[in-house]
């Protein structure tokens, strides 16, 4: 932060994942790799459920769901890591810095709650697959939907509100000079609500009988996939800071794709019709 005994809205200095000048280029070309190839995954997912009419179904309108929030988690970050390297700037202005914070929590909670929902869909279509069409119907799956989009967002302008409300100090090392208690009592609640309810309704999800558990387990090894690398991802700070913002947004399509036979088939198609008409 730039110097003040006291401020208001003054800049932030990124700390950055490296000290070494000379690895700035290397973590510009890998985060520059990385960035394309979550947009250009994400975006065709996407592009393939909705132009796919065998895609229009519960289980494919979560997964672009999913495929929208990752690229947006990325795009909130990433870009701007970037442009910090390229033009050896590390600072930010405190008004971005709170913006950037919302839309990283929206779109984070938005990630939590959609693998739930999904997990919830899957545990349907083994456990009650006659009547799968009529529980999951297009109204129910539009509330599963909606209904978190409203939720992260009201909890996301709540968590910045609160952080607008905090008076900062210090020359070289930021600090604190207003009391926290609210804020880290809010954070507390929140975690419970968005990391540790959605895990568990996951884990419930995967669990009803010893059929149950094989079935799944045979049919939603790309799912789990996607669950263990969403939550290994919040161990260490720095590093799942990396991993929740780039690496995960880039590996849940191919996770998906990979595992997908009905993914791959749209995606085959869609490559074949943009081929046909170009040429």
């Amino acid at each position: 932060m730039e110097p003040d005994n006291q401020t208001s809205s003054s800049e932030f200095i990124i700390l950055g994942l490296s000290e070494k000048p000379e690895q700035e280029t290397l973590l510009f070309a890998l985060f520059l790799c990385m960035y394309v190839v979550t947009v250009v995954g994400n975006l065709l997912i996407i592009l393939a459920i909705s132009t796919d009419s065998h895609l229009h179904t519960p289980m494919y309108f979560f997964l672009a769901n999913l495929s929208l929030v990752d690229f947006c988690v990325a795009t909130d970050t990433v870009p701007k890591m970037l442009v910090s390297i390229q033009i050896k700037s590390k600072s930010i202005s405190y008004s971005c810095c709170l913006s950037q914070m919302y839309f990283f929590h929206f779109f984070g909670i938005m990630d939590s709650v959609l693998i739930a929902m999904m997990s919830y869909d899957r545990f349907v279509a083994v456990c009650h697959a006659l009547h799968y069409t009529s529980i999951m119907s297009p109204r129910l799956c539009g509330l599963l939907v909606g209904g978190p989009w409203v939720f992260s967002g009201f909890i996301s302008l709540t968590h910045i509100l609160l952080m607008a409300h905090l008076v900062f100090c210090g020359n070289i090392e930021l600090l604190l000079c207003t009391d926290t208690s609210v804020n880290k009592i809010f954070v507390f609640i929140v975690a419970g609500m968005v990391i540790a309810m959605p895990f568990i309704c996951i884990l419930a999800s995967y669990v009803p009988s010893a059929e149950g558990r094989r079935k799944t387990f045979s049919t939603c090894s790309s799912h789990l996939s996607v669950v263990a690398l969403l939550y290994m991802t919040t161990i260490e700070e720095k590093a799942s800071a990396v991993m929740y913002t780039a690496v995960t947004p880039m590996l849940n399509p191919f996770i998906y794709s990979l595992r997908n036979r009905d993914l791959k088939r749209a995606l085959r198609n869609l490559m074949r019709k943009k081929i046909i008409s170009s040429s």
